[in-house]
């Protein structure tokens, strides 16, 4: 009797994906699997009709030699290239465990395959480096200490005393996972007597405990390059947790945090500062000392300066970790209000006032351009 087309029989076109495959595939051996019909001869021929579609269609290359030669192109008997189907029911376990494992969990296959018995890394671990501006922006060598899992020595890292090994464990034969029937399927999970490693301790390490890692408290030296910023993180590798089972250790990563600075704020590559001046300074203008993270620099000040100017010191800021030229630093002026005058000095300024005052728009340009514009604005109102 002549086959049926292998896509007809998990009802899809030539040009079904794989996702559409495994999933037509999981629908028609559900419904047919001969678990859930005993007895049911019918649906055994579709359950072996549709595993042999699934088993060529779901290979790349027996699906292109199907789709040029037809069944030709995979059966031994007509010199193709061939399945190697199962005349048999199939062994439903070792199907399912391939197509179904996702929603186990687990990695799936047959039961030969080791499970977690390979050693494993070590997690990674995160610190926190608080710097002040100065360092962050120079850079220099900080020592730290962490609190880890470190390898034990004793053991080596094994977990088993010394003179004796671990042994593989009786519960799975070695590969970290047992299997477990439910109805028609076959659930592959973690071996409870092991945990997954595929090996027994009789004779664990006293330090450790059997465990292979023991908890230290390790001082590191730590290289901050210059221009580091708040948020950037250097790692380490290797100086994370060390493994189980000897395995490889996982990564530290030095998280940056740099402090505010009484003085400075950065933006980039840019330093940022407030300078306050006498009223007498911003009028007349001269020359005022501001700090710098290289010391104190002249910076000369205009007359007729107003308040919240900025004044830029080129090549004062900061050269990124991450290359490039350095920053500026950015004064910004603020003219500050006299406080606790005496009666003479109040009087002076008095007199000074007035004198301004009868200047005109002269010597107060923005604020009769303000006032002008207030009474611009109550004029268009109607009432």
């Amino acid at each position: 009797m002549s086959k049926r087309d292998y896509y007809e029989v998990l009802e899809l076109g030539k040009t079904a994906t794989a996702p559409e495959i495994k999933k037509a595939y999981r629908r028609f051996a559900m419904k047919y699997h001969p678990d859930r019909n005993p007895g049911d001869k019918a649906s055994e021929e579709k359950f072996k009709e549709v595993k042999e579609a699934y088993e060529v269609l779901s290979d790349t290359n027996k699906r292109s030699a199907y789709d040029q030669y037809g069944h030709a192109g995979v059966d031994p008997s007509m010199g193709g290239g061939g399945a190697g189907f199962s005349q048999g029911g199939g062994n439903f376990n070792d199907i399912f465990g391939d197509v179904f494992g996702d929603i186990f969990g687990r990695s799936g296959g047959g039961g030969g395959r080791t499970g977690q018995s390979r050693a494993q890394r070590g997690s990674d671990l995160r610190y926190n480096l608080e710097l002040n501006l100065e360092d962050a922006v120079s850079g220099k060598e900080v020592k730290i200490q962490i609190p880890t899992m470190v390898s034990c020595k004793k053991c080596n890292g094994s977990g088993a005393k010394k003179g004796s090994k671990a042994t593989s464990c009786s519960t799975c034969g070695g590969h970290g996972q047992v299997r477990m029937q439910q109805g028609f399927f076959s659930i592959q999970q973690t071996c409870p007597a092991c945990h997954g490693s595929g090996k027994m301790i009789k004779n664990p390490c006293s330090p450790c405990h059997g465990k292979g890692r023991v908890e230290e408290n390790k001082t590191l030296s730590v290289k901050i390059p210059p221009g580091v910023d708040n948020g950037d993180r250097i790692r380490l590798s290797g100086e994370g947790e060390a493994g189980e089972r000897a395995g490889t250790p996982g990564d530290l990563y030095v998280h940056v945090v740099v402090k505010e600075h009484p003085i400075f704020t950065r933006e980039g590559t840019n330093l940022y500062c407030e300078v306050p001046i006498s009223y007498a300074k911003a009028t007349l203008g001269g020359d005022l000392e501001v700090p710098t993270l290289d010391g104190k620099v002249k910076l000369k000040i205009a007359s007729e300066t107003q308040t919240g100017a900025l004044f830029r010191l080129r090549g004062k800021g900061v050269k990124s970790v991450r290359g490039g030229g350095v920053g500026d630093l950015m004064c910004r002026v603020v003219i500050e209000t006299p406080v606790s005058l005496t009666n003479e000095q109040k009087e002076l300024l008095k007199q000074f006032d007035e004198s301004i005052h009868g200047g005109g728009k002269r010597h107060n340009p923005q604020a009769h351009s303000w006032l002008d514009g207030v009474k611009s604005f109550f004029d268009n109102i109607k009432f």
